[in-house]
Protein backbone atom coordinates (compact mmCIF):
# COMPACT_ATOMS: atom_id res chain seq x y z
CA UNK A 1 0.00 0.00 0.00
CA UNK A 2 1.66 3.31 -0.70
CA UNK A 3 -0.36 6.42 -0.15
CA UNK A 4 0.94 9.73 -1.57
CA UNK A 5 -0.87 11.99 1.03
CA UNK A 6 -0.69 10.30 3.92
CA UNK A 7 1.87 9.89 6.58
CA UNK A 8 1.56 6.97 8.76
CA UNK A 9 4.13 7.43 11.78
CA UNK A 10 4.48 4.36 14.37
CA UNK A 11 5.49 5.94 17.82
CA UNK A 12 5.56 2.97 20.55
CA UNK A 13 5.97 5.90 22.90
CA UNK A 14 2.50 7.90 24.31
CA UNK A 15 2.61 11.74 24.62
CA UNK A 16 -0.33 12.39 25.90
CA UNK A 17 -0.66 9.51 28.70
CA UNK A 18 0.27 9.60 32.15
CA UNK A 19 1.67 6.40 31.95
CA UNK A 20 5.29 5.92 30.18
CA UNK A 21 4.41 2.69 28.02
CA UNK A 22 8.50 1.50 27.78
CA UNK A 23 10.31 -0.83 29.88
CA UNK A 24 12.45 1.30 32.26
CA UNK A 25 14.74 0.32 35.06
CA UNK A 26 12.50 2.39 37.86
CA UNK A 27 12.93 -0.62 40.23
CA UNK A 28 15.23 1.13 43.07
CA UNK A 29 13.32 4.28 42.61
CA UNK A 30 10.34 2.32 44.57
CA UNK A 31 12.54 -0.48 46.39
CA UNK A 32 13.67 1.59 49.68
CA UNK A 33 10.29 2.96 50.13
CA UNK A 34 8.45 -0.42 50.42
CA UNK A 35 7.12 -1.95 53.82
CA UNK A 36 7.27 -5.25 53.12
CA UNK A 37 10.50 -7.60 53.31
CA UNK A 38 12.83 -7.19 50.44
CA UNK A 39 12.63 -10.64 49.64
CA UNK A 40 8.83 -10.66 48.60
CA UNK A 41 9.38 -11.07 45.34
CA UNK A 42 11.72 -14.34 45.28
CA UNK A 43 9.95 -16.09 48.87
CA UNK A 44 6.36 -16.21 47.07
CA UNK A 45 7.67 -17.44 43.59
CA UNK A 46 9.53 -19.86 45.74
CA UNK A 47 6.89 -20.78 47.65
CA UNK A 48 4.44 -21.45 44.64
CA UNK A 49 7.24 -23.42 43.07
CA UNK A 50 8.56 -25.50 45.69
CA UNK A 51 4.87 -26.93 46.64
CA UNK A 52 3.68 -27.25 43.13
CA UNK A 53 6.72 -29.26 42.70
CA UNK A 54 6.18 -31.66 45.85
CA UNK A 55 2.84 -32.24 44.58
CA UNK A 56 3.58 -32.92 40.88
CA UNK A 57 7.07 -34.90 42.21
CA UNK A 58 3.84 -37.23 44.10
CA UNK A 59 1.63 -37.74 41.20
CA UNK A 60 4.71 -38.53 38.80
CA UNK A 61 5.92 -41.49 41.80
CA UNK A 62 2.35 -42.65 41.88
CA UNK A 63 0.76 -41.28 44.95
CA UNK A 64 -2.81 -40.44 44.60
CA UNK A 65 -4.38 -37.46 44.44
CA UNK A 66 -5.41 -36.82 47.82
CA UNK A 67 -1.99 -37.87 49.33
CA UNK A 68 0.14 -35.81 46.45
CA UNK A 69 -1.98 -32.85 47.49
CA UNK A 70 -0.59 -32.72 51.51
CA UNK A 71 1.79 -29.91 50.63
CA UNK A 72 -1.53 -27.79 49.61
CA UNK A 73 -3.22 -28.93 52.43
CA UNK A 74 -0.28 -28.11 54.76
CA UNK A 75 0.56 -24.33 53.16
CA UNK A 76 -3.05 -23.56 53.60
CA UNK A 77 -3.01 -24.54 57.16
CA UNK A 78 0.22 -23.23 58.35
CA UNK A 79 -1.52 -19.85 57.17
CA UNK A 80 -4.94 -20.19 58.75
CA UNK A 81 -3.26 -20.77 62.00
CA UNK A 82 -0.74 -17.44 61.19
CA UNK A 83 -3.82 -15.41 60.77
CA UNK A 84 -5.46 -16.51 63.53
CA UNK A 85 -2.76 -15.96 65.87
CA UNK A 86 -1.86 -12.56 64.47
CA UNK A 87 -4.70 -10.53 65.99
CA UNK A 88 -6.21 -7.95 63.38
CA UNK A 89 -4.72 -4.42 63.15
CA UNK A 90 -7.02 -1.95 64.37
CA UNK A 91 -6.10 0.49 62.11
CA UNK A 92 -6.48 -1.76 59.49
CA UNK A 93 -9.50 -0.11 58.07
CA UNK A 94 -7.18 2.37 56.29
CA UNK A 95 -5.31 -0.32 54.55
CA UNK A 96 -6.41 -1.29 51.18
CA UNK A 97 -4.82 -3.51 49.10
CA UNK A 98 -5.56 -2.46 45.48
CA UNK A 99 -4.64 -5.83 43.20
CA UNK A 100 -3.83 -6.56 39.46
CA UNK A 101 -2.50 -9.81 37.97
CA UNK A 102 -1.00 -7.65 35.16
CA UNK A 103 1.40 -4.87 34.60
CA UNK A 104 1.09 -2.01 37.06
CA UNK A 105 2.13 0.39 34.65
CA UNK A 106 -0.19 -0.86 32.51
CA UNK A 107 -3.21 -0.49 34.32
CA UNK A 108 -4.17 3.26 34.90
CA UNK A 109 -7.34 2.75 36.15
CA UNK A 110 -6.02 0.74 39.22
CA UNK A 111 -3.14 3.32 39.89
CA UNK A 112 -6.08 6.38 40.11
CA UNK A 113 -7.74 3.92 42.53
CA UNK A 114 -4.84 4.00 43.92
CA UNK A 115 -3.60 7.46 43.97
CA UNK A 116 -7.44 8.72 45.71
CA UNK A 117 -7.28 6.18 48.09
CA UNK A 118 -3.69 8.10 49.05
CA UNK A 119 -5.54 11.66 48.79
CA UNK A 120 -8.51 10.16 51.22
CA UNK A 121 -5.55 9.62 53.74
CA UNK A 122 -5.87 5.77 53.44
CA UNK A 123 -2.57 3.35 52.99
CA UNK A 124 -2.33 1.42 50.18
CA UNK A 125 -0.16 -1.31 48.85
CA UNK A 126 -0.56 -1.72 45.53
CA UNK A 127 0.27 -5.53 44.22
CA UNK A 128 0.99 -6.68 40.21
CA UNK A 129 3.68 -7.24 37.85
CA UNK A 130 6.25 -4.13 37.20
CA UNK A 131 6.92 -4.87 33.14
CA UNK A 132 6.37 -1.26 32.80
CA UNK A 133 6.97 1.61 35.21
CA UNK A 134 4.06 2.95 36.89
CA UNK A 135 2.89 6.96 36.82
CA UNK A 136 5.54 9.31 38.98
CA UNK A 137 2.64 10.51 41.12
CA UNK A 138 2.21 7.00 42.39
CA UNK A 139 6.18 6.34 42.80
CA UNK A 140 6.61 9.01 44.85
CA UNK A 141 3.24 9.11 46.72
CA UNK A 142 4.56 8.04 50.37
CA UNK A 143 0.90 6.53 51.26
CA UNK A 144 1.69 4.04 48.34
CA UNK A 145 4.16 0.73 48.54
CA UNK A 146 4.57 -0.92 45.43
CA UNK A 147 4.17 -4.46 46.27
CA UNK A 148 5.89 -6.71 42.91
CA UNK A 149 4.92 -10.08 42.16
CA UNK A 150 6.64 -12.46 39.90
CA UNK A 151 5.10 -13.28 36.08
CA UNK A 152 5.08 -16.83 36.63
CA UNK A 153 4.87 -18.56 33.25
CA UNK A 154 4.11 -22.32 33.90
CA UNK A 155 6.00 -25.49 33.00
CA UNK A 156 7.79 -25.32 29.31
CA UNK A 157 6.54 -28.49 28.46
CA UNK A 158 3.99 -30.60 27.87
CA UNK A 159 0.74 -29.95 26.30
CA UNK A 160 -0.41 -26.55 25.98
CA UNK A 161 -3.73 -27.38 28.56
CA UNK A 162 -0.87 -28.98 31.30
CA UNK A 163 1.82 -25.81 30.81
CA UNK A 164 -1.43 -23.34 31.07
CA UNK A 165 -2.86 -25.05 34.04
CA UNK A 166 0.50 -25.42 35.36
CA UNK A 167 0.44 -21.08 35.50
CA UNK A 168 -2.87 -21.22 36.87
CA UNK A 169 -1.45 -23.42 39.94
CA UNK A 170 1.81 -21.50 40.24
CA UNK A 171 -0.25 -18.20 40.46
CA UNK A 172 -2.38 -18.95 42.90
CA UNK A 173 0.44 -20.18 45.36
CA UNK A 174 1.95 -16.82 44.70
CA UNK A 175 -0.90 -14.48 45.61
CA UNK A 176 -2.45 -16.49 48.05
CA UNK A 177 0.82 -16.33 50.06
CA UNK A 178 1.45 -12.87 49.43
CA UNK A 179 -2.30 -11.71 50.47
CA UNK A 180 -1.91 -14.17 53.57
CA UNK A 181 1.75 -12.07 53.79
CA UNK A 182 0.98 -8.52 53.56
CA UNK A 183 -0.31 -6.39 57.35
CA UNK A 184 -4.33 -6.28 57.93
CA UNK A 185 -5.85 -4.75 55.31
CA UNK A 186 -9.53 -3.15 55.08
CA UNK A 187 -10.23 -3.59 51.74
CA UNK A 188 -8.90 -5.73 48.33
CA UNK A 189 -9.53 -3.91 45.04
CA UNK A 190 -9.25 -6.25 42.49
CA UNK A 191 -9.11 -5.92 38.80
CA UNK A 192 -10.86 -8.29 36.49
CA UNK A 193 -9.83 -9.01 34.22
CA UNK A 194 -7.65 -10.82 34.25
CA UNK A 195 -9.33 -12.97 37.34
CA UNK A 196 -7.99 -16.44 36.72
CA UNK A 197 -7.00 -17.42 39.62
CA UNK A 198 -7.22 -14.06 41.23
CA UNK A 199 -10.93 -14.09 41.83
CA UNK A 200 -11.27 -16.65 43.50
CA UNK A 201 -7.84 -16.49 45.46
CA UNK A 202 -8.35 -13.16 46.85
CA UNK A 203 -12.00 -14.14 47.68
CA UNK A 204 -10.02 -17.36 50.10
CA UNK A 205 -7.53 -15.05 51.60
CA UNK A 206 -10.22 -11.80 52.71
CA UNK A 207 -11.91 -14.61 54.36
CA UNK A 208 -9.66 -15.95 56.32
CA UNK A 209 -8.09 -12.53 57.16
CA UNK A 210 -11.58 -10.51 57.64
CA UNK A 211 -11.21 -7.91 54.98
CA UNK A 212 -14.01 -6.50 52.72
CA UNK A 213 -13.23 -7.58 48.84
CA UNK A 214 -13.99 -5.65 46.09
CA UNK A 215 -14.13 -6.41 42.25
CA UNK A 216 -13.59 -3.52 39.64
CA UNK A 217 -14.98 -5.10 36.53
CA UNK A 218 -13.76 -3.71 33.40
CA UNK A 219 -14.69 -6.26 31.20
CA UNK A 220 -15.15 -10.37 31.27
CA UNK A 221 -12.06 -11.95 30.95
CA UNK A 222 -14.04 -15.15 29.32
CA UNK A 223 -14.89 -13.13 26.16
CA UNK A 224 -10.77 -11.64 25.66
CA UNK A 225 -10.28 -15.68 25.40
CA UNK A 226 -13.18 -16.08 23.26
CA UNK A 227 -11.08 -13.92 20.65
CA UNK A 228 -8.55 -16.00 20.25
CA UNK A 229 -9.83 -19.71 20.97
CA UNK A 230 -13.90 -19.05 20.27
CA UNK A 231 -16.88 -19.04 22.35
CA UNK A 232 -17.73 -22.27 22.56
CA UNK A 233 -14.30 -23.88 23.57
CA UNK A 234 -13.96 -26.09 26.65
CA UNK A 235 -11.31 -23.30 28.30
CA UNK A 236 -13.68 -20.47 27.39
CA UNK A 237 -16.62 -22.40 29.09
CA UNK A 238 -14.83 -22.89 32.37
CA UNK A 239 -13.35 -19.45 32.64
CA UNK A 240 -17.07 -18.02 32.20
CA UNK A 241 -18.40 -20.66 34.54
CA UNK A 242 -15.41 -19.83 36.76
CA UNK A 243 -15.77 -16.17 36.51
CA UNK A 244 -19.67 -16.07 37.39
CA UNK A 245 -19.57 -18.76 40.07
CA UNK A 246 -16.54 -16.54 42.09
CA UNK A 247 -17.41 -13.03 41.46
CA UNK A 248 -20.83 -13.54 43.49
CA UNK A 249 -18.99 -14.04 46.07
CA UNK A 250 -17.20 -10.26 46.42
CA UNK A 251 -18.40 -7.69 49.01
CA UNK A 252 -18.84 -5.15 46.85
CA UNK A 253 -18.61 -4.76 42.88
CA UNK A 254 -17.47 -1.71 40.66
CA UNK A 255 -18.06 -1.59 36.85
CA UNK A 256 -17.28 0.63 33.80
CA UNK A 257 -20.68 1.61 31.74
CA UNK A 258 -24.46 1.09 32.65
CA UNK A 259 -24.58 -2.04 30.27
CA UNK A 260 -22.69 -4.06 32.25
CA UNK A 261 -24.07 -2.78 35.40
CA UNK A 262 -26.95 -4.21 33.90
CA UNK A 263 -25.70 -7.60 32.92
CA UNK A 264 -24.06 -8.22 35.97
CA UNK A 265 -27.36 -8.11 37.60
CA UNK A 266 -29.65 -9.60 34.91
CA UNK A 267 -27.51 -12.66 33.82
CA UNK A 268 -24.50 -12.62 37.12
CA UNK A 269 -26.83 -11.78 39.74
CA UNK A 270 -23.90 -9.27 41.25
CA UNK A 271 -25.01 -5.56 42.04
CA UNK A 272 -22.53 -3.23 40.64
CA UNK A 273 -22.23 0.61 40.88
CA UNK A 274 -20.96 2.20 37.96
CA UNK A 275 -17.36 4.21 38.11
CA UNK A 276 -16.86 5.16 34.03
CA UNK A 277 -13.18 6.10 33.07
CA UNK A 278 -12.82 9.27 33.64
CA UNK A 279 -9.57 11.73 32.70
CA UNK A 280 -7.38 13.15 35.28
CA UNK A 281 -6.44 16.59 35.04
CA UNK A 282 -2.88 15.49 33.60
CA UNK A 283 -5.05 15.08 30.26
CA UNK A 284 -5.82 18.80 29.19
CA UNK A 285 -4.94 21.10 25.82
CA UNK A 286 -1.09 20.88 25.20
CA UNK A 287 -0.47 24.60 24.82
CA UNK A 288 0.60 25.66 20.99
CA UNK A 289 3.91 26.79 22.55
CA UNK A 290 4.53 23.18 23.99
CA UNK A 291 3.26 21.57 20.71
CA UNK A 292 5.54 23.75 18.83
CA UNK A 293 8.49 22.37 21.24
CA UNK A 294 7.00 18.52 20.72
CA UNK A 295 7.27 18.74 16.95
CA UNK A 296 10.78 20.37 16.81
CA UNK A 297 11.48 17.29 18.58
CA UNK A 298 9.79 15.01 16.67
CA UNK A 299 11.24 16.97 13.61
CA UNK A 300 14.55 15.62 14.65
CA UNK A 301 13.38 12.03 14.00
CA UNK A 302 10.42 11.58 11.99
CA UNK A 303 10.32 13.67 8.49
CA UNK A 304 6.87 14.17 8.06
CA UNK A 305 7.07 16.70 11.04
CA UNK A 306 9.52 18.86 9.62
CA UNK A 307 8.57 21.89 7.08
CA UNK A 308 8.24 21.76 3.65
CA UNK A 309 11.95 22.36 1.74
CA UNK A 310 9.29 24.75 -0.56
CA UNK A 311 8.48 26.64 2.91
CA UNK A 312 10.88 28.87 3.60
CA UNK A 313 10.84 31.91 6.31
CA UNK A 314 13.92 34.08 7.59
CA UNK A 315 14.58 34.38 11.23
CA UNK A 316 11.41 31.51 12.03
CA UNK A 317 11.70 28.35 13.49
CA UNK A 318 9.04 25.74 11.32
CA UNK A 319 8.13 22.68 11.81
CA UNK A 320 5.15 20.97 9.29
CA UNK A 321 2.39 22.48 11.66
CA UNK A 322 3.52 24.98 13.55
CA UNK A 323 5.98 28.51 13.34
CA UNK A 324 7.86 30.27 15.95
CA UNK A 325 9.26 33.93 15.59
CA UNK A 326 11.95 35.78 17.29
CA UNK A 327 9.62 37.01 20.08
CA UNK A 328 8.73 33.44 20.89
CA UNK A 329 5.45 34.32 19.48
CA UNK A 330 4.17 30.68 18.01
CA UNK A 331 1.49 29.93 15.37
CA UNK A 332 -0.26 27.55 13.48
CA UNK A 333 1.02 27.48 9.95
CA UNK A 334 -1.68 28.29 7.78
CA UNK A 335 -1.14 25.33 5.03
CA UNK A 336 -0.62 22.98 7.57
CA UNK A 337 -1.17 18.83 7.20
CA UNK A 338 -3.84 17.52 9.73
CA UNK A 339 -2.23 15.17 12.71
CA UNK A 340 -4.40 12.12 13.37
CA UNK A 341 -3.53 10.13 16.03
CA UNK A 342 -5.27 6.37 16.94
CA UNK A 343 -3.74 4.83 20.31
CA UNK A 344 -3.33 0.75 20.56
CA UNK A 345 -2.66 -1.72 22.52
CA UNK A 346 -1.91 -4.26 19.46
CA UNK A 347 -4.84 -6.61 20.80
CA UNK A 348 -7.38 -8.47 18.91
CA UNK A 349 -10.16 -6.59 19.76
CA UNK A 350 -8.52 -3.91 17.56
CA UNK A 351 -8.21 -4.07 13.39
CA UNK A 352 -6.11 -1.56 12.14
CA UNK A 353 -7.18 -2.52 8.41
CA UNK A 354 -9.88 -0.85 9.18
CA UNK A 355 -7.56 2.69 9.67
CA UNK A 356 -5.60 1.28 6.65
CA UNK A 357 -8.00 1.46 4.14
CA UNK A 358 -9.84 4.11 5.01
CA UNK A 359 -6.51 6.14 4.50
CA UNK A 360 -6.54 4.56 1.24
CA UNK A 361 -10.04 6.05 0.17
CA UNK A 362 -9.16 9.17 1.60
CA UNK A 363 -6.25 8.73 -0.85
CA UNK A 364 -9.16 8.55 -3.64
CA UNK A 365 -10.85 11.60 -2.69
CA UNK A 366 -7.55 13.93 -3.16
CA UNK A 367 -6.79 12.25 -6.56
CA UNK A 368 -10.36 12.63 -7.91
CA UNK A 369 -9.93 16.39 -6.91
CA UNK A 370 -11.78 17.02 -3.24
CA UNK A 371 -9.77 20.03 -1.75
CA UNK A 372 -8.47 18.00 1.36
CA UNK A 373 -5.27 18.53 3.58
CA UNK A 374 -2.83 16.12 3.62
CA UNK A 375 -2.80 13.61 6.51
CA UNK A 376 0.06 12.87 9.21
CA UNK A 377 -0.84 9.34 11.36
CA UNK A 378 0.55 8.65 14.13
CA UNK A 379 0.57 6.28 16.18
CA UNK A 380 0.04 7.24 18.82
CA UNK A 381 0.52 11.33 19.65
CA UNK A 382 -1.34 14.78 20.14
CA UNK A 383 -3.58 15.92 17.14
CA UNK A 384 -6.50 17.41 15.58
CA UNK A 385 -8.15 14.01 15.67
CA UNK A 386 -8.25 10.50 17.04
CA UNK A 387 -9.46 7.55 15.86
CA UNK A 388 -10.20 4.54 18.04
CA UNK A 389 -10.44 1.23 16.99
CA UNK A 390 -11.45 -0.66 19.79
CA UNK A 391 -14.59 -3.16 19.62
CA UNK A 392 -14.98 -4.24 23.04
CA UNK A 393 -15.25 -8.20 23.20
CA UNK A 394 -17.94 -8.37 26.02
CA UNK A 395 -19.67 -5.54 24.50
CA UNK A 396 -19.72 -3.92 28.03
CA UNK A 397 -16.57 -2.02 28.47
CA UNK A 398 -15.42 1.17 27.12
CA UNK A 399 -11.84 2.38 25.29
CA UNK A 400 -9.68 4.42 27.87
CA UNK A 401 -8.09 5.71 25.21
CA UNK A 402 -11.11 7.64 23.98
CA UNK A 403 -11.47 8.90 27.54
CA UNK A 404 -8.17 10.58 27.68
CA UNK A 405 -8.71 12.12 24.09
CA UNK A 406 -11.74 13.52 25.34
CA UNK A 407 -9.40 14.71 28.45
CA UNK A 408 -7.48 16.84 25.94
CA UNK A 409 -10.77 17.59 24.17
CA UNK A 410 -9.85 15.99 20.86
CA UNK A 411 -12.79 14.98 19.21
CA UNK A 412 -12.77 11.22 18.02
CA UNK A 413 -14.03 9.10 15.53
CA UNK A 414 -14.60 5.80 16.70
CA UNK A 415 -15.78 2.19 15.79
CA UNK A 416 -19.44 1.24 16.83
CA UNK A 417 -19.93 -1.27 18.98
CA UNK A 418 -22.49 -1.88 21.79
CA UNK A 419 -22.60 0.15 24.37
CA UNK A 420 -20.05 3.14 22.79
CA UNK A 421 -22.89 5.96 23.22
CA UNK A 422 -22.16 6.29 27.05
CA UNK A 423 -18.83 7.64 25.97
CA UNK A 424 -18.78 9.32 22.11
CA UNK A 425 -21.99 11.12 21.54
CA UNK A 426 -22.31 11.08 18.01
CA UNK A 427 -22.65 14.56 15.90
CA UNK A 428 -21.76 15.94 19.60
CA UNK A 429 -18.05 15.19 20.65
CA UNK A 430 -17.22 13.11 17.48
CA UNK A 431 -18.30 10.54 15.06
CA UNK A 432 -19.19 6.58 15.70
CA UNK A 433 -18.70 4.65 12.17
CA UNK A 434 -19.16 0.31 11.44
CA UNK A 435 -16.57 0.36 9.10
CA UNK A 436 -13.16 1.76 6.53
CA UNK A 437 -15.34 2.85 3.79
CA UNK A 438 -18.05 5.11 6.64
CA UNK A 439 -14.49 6.30 8.21
CA UNK A 440 -12.83 7.69 5.10
CA UNK A 441 -16.17 9.43 4.55
CA UNK A 442 -16.05 10.96 7.67
CA UNK A 443 -12.21 11.95 7.00
CA UNK A 444 -13.43 13.63 4.30
CA UNK A 445 -16.72 15.55 6.49
CA UNK A 446 -14.12 16.73 9.07
CA UNK A 447 -11.20 17.84 6.88
CA UNK A 448 -13.74 20.05 4.41
CA UNK A 449 -12.87 23.32 6.05
CA UNK A 450 -9.54 22.17 7.60
CA UNK A 451 -7.51 24.14 9.12
CA UNK A 452 -10.52 26.47 10.27
CA UNK A 453 -12.16 25.92 13.51
CA UNK A 454 -15.71 26.28 11.66
CA UNK A 455 -16.67 23.51 10.44
CA UNK A 456 -17.49 20.25 12.11
CA UNK A 457 -13.84 19.34 13.57
CA UNK A 458 -13.87 22.83 15.53
CA UNK A 459 -17.39 22.97 16.66
CA UNK A 460 -16.88 19.14 18.00
CA UNK A 461 -14.09 20.27 20.05
CA UNK A 462 -15.62 23.35 21.40
CA UNK A 463 -18.64 21.32 22.60
CA UNK A 464 -15.64 19.36 24.49
CA UNK A 465 -13.99 22.56 26.15
CA UNK A 466 -17.54 24.07 27.32
CA UNK A 467 -18.90 20.26 28.31
CA UNK A 468 -17.30 20.78 31.86
CA UNK A 469 -16.38 17.53 31.56
CA UNK A 470 -16.07 15.63 35.07
CA UNK A 471 -13.01 14.21 35.93
CA UNK A 472 -11.81 11.03 37.74
CA UNK A 473 -10.98 12.75 41.68
CA UNK A 474 -14.63 13.90 41.18
CA UNK A 475 -16.01 11.28 39.71
CA UNK A 476 -14.48 8.64 42.40
CA UNK A 477 -15.34 10.82 45.62
CA UNK A 478 -19.11 10.71 44.31
CA UNK A 479 -19.20 6.48 43.59
CA UNK A 480 -16.33 4.95 45.67
CA UNK A 481 -15.56 6.87 48.49
CA UNK A 482 -19.27 6.30 49.89
CA UNK A 483 -18.46 2.74 49.48
CA UNK A 484 -15.36 2.80 51.86
CA UNK A 485 -16.77 5.13 54.31
CA UNK A 486 -19.43 3.43 55.11
CA UNK A 487 -17.83 0.10 55.93
CA UNK A 488 -15.47 2.22 58.82
CA UNK A 489 -18.05 3.67 60.09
Amino acid sequence: MFLKNTDVVIIMCIMYSPVVRVSLNFLPYIQPRQNQENTMADANAAVAVVTVSLVLLGLLSGLSLSWALLPVAVVVLIFVLASGLKGRDELAHLNVCVLVLGDIGRSPRMQYHALSLSRHGYNVTLIGFLGTKPHQDIIEDDRIDILPISELKGLTVGPKIFRYASKVIFQTFQLFYVLMKIEDQGYILMQNPPGLPAIAVTWVASRFRGTQFIIDWHNYGYTIMALTHGQNHFIVKIAKWYEKLFGCFSDHNLCVTNAMREDLRKNWNIEATTLYDKPPPIFRETPLKLQHELFIRMGSTYLPFRPSPDVTKEYMELTAFTERTQTGAVTRSSGRPALLISSTSWTEDEDFSILLQALEEYEKFVEAGDKLPSLVCVITGSADLGVCLHKSSSGLDLPMKVVDMFGCCLPVCAIHFQCLHELVKHEENGLIFKDSKELSEQFKLLFADFPSDQGKLGIFRKNLRESGQCRWDENWDQNVLPLIKEHCD
